[in-house]
């Protein structure tokens, strides 16, 4: 008798450009024959769990595979005019350092870019055609936002998922307009699970993956303004990701003393995939064809050590 191969959960962080980096990761385990059972991201980490799923809903590896490497290579600044932006916009916050940039709020100006990222995933997803994929052996998708209004942390799920929720998961206040989604009103879901973990016991996995953009330590103290935003911002993103964590190390200790029941509970595994480089904040908003392949590759290598060491 074959032994019963793991149940997987994956969990991507959030991280804007640098989740091309999951991306990498994502087609690397795509490859193999892992018994996913659920996905989850906030972010540029729900887009692409999203696109992983998809191919999975459609029982076709080398289509998420596909769909990763196409979403990614539209999003980049390939024309002279989106580099020109491009660069204006990097430039623009690592000028920080040394003058003070005036903060202009994304209602003052036009909301292009939630477009042009909504008609990017139009081309990528049918978001009608999900309900019909859906079945009661499908892994599922869990992706997080905040409702602005209210504070409440929301995770859309399965057949839940629709543009607006991913666009939702993606709309760093910064950047980018709330987006309405049903009565509710949500931002980024940095502010609330970076990424959702919690919810991933629900499809009973063996082990999480944590896909890891934002570094857990720092090697310097934080002294410029960009450096203190960078590290700010990391340490933002990671505390939901910690504190759900320990959640779940937590139900595994109980578990290892008896005190809850192994018909209810099992001991879930956590294991990270960390990007291994140490980027700036400005990065993360870097679409430049060269440097988010760069990221791909990069993904693909700490998989494949990972995978290796498995």
């Amino acid at each position: 008798m074959k032994p019963q191969r793991k149940r997987i959960a994956v969990a991507c962080q959030g991280g804007g450009s640098h989740t091309a980096f999951t991306a990498g990761v994502l087609d690397r385990i795509l490859q193999d024959e892992h018994h996913l059972v659920a996905l989850s991201g906030t972010s540029g980490g729900a887009i692409c769990a999203l696109m992983a799923w998809y191919g999975l809903l459609h029982r076709d590896r080398r289509m998420g595979r596909a769909l990763l490497e196409s979403f990614w290579e539209a999003n980049a600044a390939a024309s002279w005019p989106d580099r020109l932006l491009n660069g204006l916009v990097t430039g623009g916050v690592r000028l920080r350092n040394w003058v003070s940039a005036p903060e202009v709020s994304p209602y003052v100006l036009p909301d292009w870019g939630q477009r042009r990222l909504r008609a990017l995933l139009g081309e990528h997803v049918d978001f009608a055609g999900i309900p019909a994929l859906l079945g009661p052996d499908s892994p599922s998708l869990f992706v997080g936002a905040v409702e602005v209004l209210s504070g409440t942390f929301r995770v859309f799920r399965d057949h839940e998922i629709t543009a607006d929720a991913i666009l939702a998961s993606a709309a760093i206040p910064t950047l980018f307009r709330a987006v309405p989604v049903g009565a509710g009103l949500y931002w980024d879901g940095l502010f609330s699970h970076n990424p959702p973990v919690r919810d991933l016991p629900d499809a009973k996995p063996d082990q999480i993956w944590v896909v890891q953009i934002n570094p857990r330590a720092s090697t310097a103290e934080p002294r410029t303004v960009e450096e203190i935003l960078d590290r700010r911002n990391e340490l933002s993103g990671n505390l939901s990701l910690e504190q759900e964590l320990h959640f779940i190390e937590k139900i595994n200790e109980f578990v290892r003393q008896g005190a809850f029941s192994h018909d209810r509970y099992k001991i879930i595994e956590i294991r990270r995939i960390e990007m291994a480089w140490d980027l700036d904040y400005a990065s993360k908003l870097d679409r430049d064809p060269a440097f988010l392949r760069a990221l791909m590759d990069h993904g693909r290598e700490r998989a494949e050590e990972f995978l290796v060491s498995a």
